[in-house]
């Protein structure tokens, strides 16, 4: 059995960074950044991007030296992806932030209202529903990350976790203190309005679930296989025949409900900004799908169905 000689040059400077001899020629780059691993301890493997090219894609730890484009003496240029955390950690931590802070409006506690409002609570109770379906919210998908999302990807850049929680943690305590503000005035069109957003919102809640509970069947737990998601006997999930990303229709119809129920512009405001992310998010899933299956079907959009 013929071994293979690996060379890592560094991806800005082209400097040879290590070099290994004897490679197994079935072995993974997986197996690979676990070598480079030992040569240089402060770059763990999930810190590592390991390329055929300097300015090319990154390649997959399943990837097998063999089956790559290379010869019997690879060349290999690494990159640093700098330090790294768990999306776990990240999830947990960003989804915490809003649930806590919303409640901290809620309650009133001090130096947030005048202090002649403090602990005090809300005549109104669309405010009193929309804690709770906002608490609800954010524990469902604390509770999702914990036991039902299944991540192909074990970590995230560190200084993500700053980004995204200025985002969540912020839109949170910009809705939340004029949601619970002792001035606030409920919707225009009184309870009807409210119930019919209530209604909106569940709906689209469960639907969200449903959607992650489908696509966490389709990858058995340590794989990193993708498959084509289709409808199950769930009829939330019957959207798959015109969506490729459901969990994202869900979510914007979850906030448009929420939006429905407060009257309250910055959650309007937060809704457009997450459409806009989520839109992004699913037309990159939509076009990887169309990439990596031919037999994907045809009828399907984005996000929303025939539109986007």
């Amino acid at each position: 059995m013929k071994h293979y000689e690996v060379e890592i040059l560094d991806a800005k400077t082209k400097d040879k960074l290590c070099f290994l001899d004897k490679v197994e020629p079935n072995a993974t780059i997986g197996e690979i950044k676990s070598m480079f691993n030992k040569s240089h301890p402060q770059f763990y493997p999930a810190r590592q991007s390991i390329r055929l090219d300097p300015k090319g894609k990154s390649l997959k730890d399943e990837d097998v030296l063999q089956h790559l484009p290379v010869g019997t003496t690879a060349t290999f240029y690494f990159r640093d992806l700098g330090a790294q955390i768990s999306w776990v950690t990240v999830f947990l931590t960003e989804y915490t932030g809003p649930l806590v802070i919303y409640l901290m409006f809620y309650f009133r506690v001090p130096f947030i209202y005048a202090p002649k409002y403090d602990f005090t609570t809300s005549k109104h109770w669309v405010v009193h529903l929309a804690c709770m379906c906002h608490s609800f919210h954010y524990m469902k998908r604390l509770l999702e990350t914990l036991f039902v999302h299944r991540f192909s990807h074990g970590t995230m850049p560190l200084r993500n976790i700053f980004k995204n929680c200025t985002y969540y943690w912020g839109f949170a305590a910009w809705m939340a203190y004029y949601i619970n503000h002792p001035l606030y005035t409920p919707p225009i069109y009184g309870e009807q309005q409210i119930r019919l957003a209530l209604i909106l919102f569940l709906f689209c809640q469960i639907g969200n679930f449903s959607i992650h509970i489908a696509l966490r069947n389709l990858r058995p737990p340590g794989s990193k296989t993708r498959k084509i998601p289709y409808p199950t006997k769930n009829p939330f999930t019957w959207i798959f025949v015109l969506v490729s990303c459901p969990n994202y229709t869900y979510e914007l119809g979850s906030w448009l409900g929420f939006t429905l129920m407060t009257q309250c512009a910055p959650v309007a405001f937060f809704t457009i900004v997450g459409f806009i992310q989520m839109t992004v998010w699913a037309k990159g899933k939509h076009k990887s799908y169309l990439k990596e299956f031919r037999d994907y079907p045809p009828l399907r959009s984005p996000i929303l169905p025939f539109v986007l």
